[in-house]
């Protein structure tokens, strides 16, 4: 099954854009006659066949068209604090986009020591996911903010943060959430969250979670949280 992204798709016809065209004529080697499918990143799903190739436009026609493939009952937000290695990042992108996630916030926190991220080069990972996992929803990647900004803004309702110090009061996510809620969870940076950052979520309605007994990398630590809502609501 050959998937292409095509997010502004509205009509029965459509081109792919030079990049989509030579991957499909070059690299797959397809032909007129041949079936498609393309995702538009809200839900959609259409099965296509080519109607006219070329290296720089491949056209399609639409033969079958599926809304909401696929839609989960719940919705989860995960604002991670980026990595000092991208490619760890990336990483998570990738496998929780795989697994089901909505929408990604990179946080700066205190002690980030990334602050600066490229949301082109991490949105292109999110989308050969998508492609690969036959995903008809595409997850939004938000612009990085800082921790104090996002705490204000944030009008979440079902609201986590998961944080390492010991001795505090900490939960699973089973044991404080419920299937079919809308999630945020908050994933420190390597040095894990401030007191402050963590007083501050607290304040904020942020009830405090637990990831089990080890501690875990920032990219695993958001990882194992999606996995776990996603189990959640199996």
């Amino acid at each position: 099954m050959h998937i292409f992204y095509t997010p502004d798709i509205i009509a029965e016809e459509y081109v792919l854009n030079q990049e989509e065209s030579w991957h499909c004529t070059k690299v797959l080697r397809l032909v007129v006659g041949d079936v498609v499918y393309l995702i538009d990143g809200k839900g959609g799903l259409f099965e296509a066949e080519i109607i006219s190739e070329a290296k720089k436009s491949v056209a399609l026609r639409v033969l079958k068209t599926s809304r909401e493939y696929q839609k989960r009952n719940h919705r989860l937000h995960i604002a991670v604090a980026p990595t000092k290695n991208i490619d760890r990042l990336e990483w998570f992108l990738e496998k929780a986009t795989e697994i089901g996630i909505d929408e990604i916030t990179p946080v700066i926190c205190e002690r980030s020591e990334r602050k600066v991220i490229k949301e082109d080069r991490l949105n292109k990972v999110i989308t050969s996911a998508v492609k690969q996992s036959l995903q008809a929803y595409h997850p939004v990647l938000n612009e990085a903010v800082s921790f104090k900004e996002f705490i204000s803004n944030t009008t979440a309702t079902h609201k986590l943060i998961a944080h390492c110090v010991d001795g505090e009061p900490r939960k699973y996510i089973a044991e404080v959430s419920k299937p079919g809620q809308d999630y945020l969870i908050l994933i420190g940076p390597e040095g894990d969250f401030s007191p402050a950052e963590i007083q501050l979520a607290l304040q904020n309605d942020f009830k405090p979670l637990t990831l089990g007994n080890t501690r875990l990398r920032t990219e695993t630590a958001a990882l194992a949280a999606c996995f776990e809502v996603n189990y959640l609501n199996r």
